[in-house]
């Protein structure tokens, strides 16, 4: 690799150093979020808490947190800390109820989310020399800005693409060169199958790495696509609340993404209770911006499950690692008793050698929960046969009752006939809250 680390001053900083400069700026932010929200110096009311009592990293646990819910109650200026005309851009959720998700941003924090991009982007093996492909959608969605940002700040031939237009992405990527592909896993899985439909083999494009977040993935699905792209691929994580991706990134090392901690303060907590877990147990991921200086938010709760860990990286870096999340608070489905995620359904497909395109619907037929998961065959899996489809249905089946403890009912459908994502992959219908 020509250079390790963007910013290796932050990104190799001792861990004493680290915690030193995090109670800095945590006392300087929150006295920063008491002075000038109205709604949030409220909440530290209730709870009693003022700014002078933020003296070292333990008494974060004394600050109220903030949920998706606070941000919707305060849409769209209510948790705004600068004036609107130190504002130079707007980002927005991409969620589908409720109000949307307003987030602001001042030049300087631009500037931070795009060196934290380009950290990921330089710990994928990205130089100045690469073609770096952007296939996120652009717009209010932070994923497509943030690695555009990134990679300029690297220095990269930055391709804008955005999504959809697979006929232009996959004439571009051959044309031009591209080295570093940047996408929704389901949309670089997608580009995958159409190079592979049009002959084009995995050593026949210039692609080294991958850059894939804004939806779960698996590591099955992860091996999946650097085989049918002929590359490595590194997870990104972010939330447009936080500032967009970035906030976390994967190394070489691919166990696990390093947080930026010089900007970001992560916890972990029992989602039921609140309390702080120690390092190393699974619970609610909590983030706590420390330099955002237009929508700082402080203890707020991604809904992300995950396991946080320090331990010495091969890649140098000394900031934490979060785990892959492991399945979320909210969206987790629970059926008649169970608690499913989508991510558990994919992995069994994938261990079957099955495509990870699938939609699962959950609906309740005469008061008992029903789960049927619709799988799109692969040309390789397809068959005409009635007692073919069956037999494949029953045992794919029998593996999910494994993995789920319950049995869903399996539908085996005909190649391209799931609707393909060029955005987030809409995973799970749940009809059930259509009858509430």
């Amino acid at each position: 690799m020509e250079n390790r680390y963007f910013q290796p001053e932050f990104e190799t900083m001792p861990e004493k150093d680290i915690k030193a400069l995090q109670t800095k700026k945590l006392i300087r932010q929150v006295k920063h979020v008491y002075e000038n929200v109205p709604y949030y110096r409220n909440l530290m009311d209730e709870k009693g808490v003022k700014p002078e009592d933020i003296k070292t990293l333990d008494d974060l646990r004394k600050l109220p947190f903030l949920s998706k819910a606070d941000l919707r109650e305060a849409y769209p200026y209510g948790l705004l800390a600068v004036p609107l005309s130190k504002c130079v851009r707007i980002q927005s959720t991409s969620g589908t109820t409720g109000k949307r998700v307003v987030a602001f941003y001042t030049q300087n924090d631009v500037d931070m989310w795009e060196d934290c991009c380009a950290r990921a982007i330089v710990a994928a093996g990205g130089t100045k020399g690469d073609v770096c492909h952007v296939s996120y959608g652009y717009g209010l969605f932070t994923g497509g800005a943030g690695l555009h940002g990134g990679s300029h700040k690297v220095g990269c031939l930055t391709l804008p693409m955005s999504s959809g237009n697979t006929d232009r992405q996959v004439q571009f990527m051959m044309d031009l060169g591209s080295t570093i592909l940047c996408c929704t896993p389901s949309y670089a899985e997608f580009i995958g199958e159409t190079l592979k439909e049009r002959g084009i083999k995995p050593d026949e494009n210039k692609l080294k790495a991958g850059i894939f977040g804004a939806e779960p993935w698996t590591e099955e699905m992860r091996r999946d696509i650097e085989s049918l792209l002929g590359i490595k691929a590194y997870d990104i994580y972010g939330l447009t609340e936080i500032s967009g991706p970035g906030v976390a990134f994967e190394c070489e090392e691919q166990r696990g993404m390093h947080i930026n901690e010089d900007h970001f303060i992560a916890e972990v907590i029992d989602p039921d209770t609140g309390e702080p877990l120690p390092e190393g147990s699974r619970g609610e991921l909590v983030f706590t911006s420390l330099d955002k200086e237009a929508f700082p938010l402080i203890r707020y709760r991604t809904r992300d499950i995950c396991v946080l860990t320090r331990g010495k990286c091969t890649c140098g870096r000394t900031f934490v690692k979060m785990t892959k999340p492991l399945g979320r608070t909210d969206d987790m489905l629970i059926i008649r008793g169970v608690n499913v995620f989508p991510s558990q359904i994919e992995a069994v497909l994938i261990n079957q050698g099955y495509s990870p395109n699938y939609q699962i619907e959950v609906d309740r037929v005469n008061n008992t929960d029903t789960l049927d998961v619709f799988v799109e065959l692969s040309p390789e899996h397809f068959s005409d046969t009635i007692k073919d489809v069956e037999r494949q249905e029953q045992s794919l089946q029998s593996a999910m009752k494994t993995m789920l403890g319950i049995v869903p009912k399996v539908h085996l459908v005909a190649p391209k006939t799931i609707e393909r994502s060029e955005g987030k992959a809409v995973r799970v219908i749940d009809k059930r809250k259509l009858h509430d």
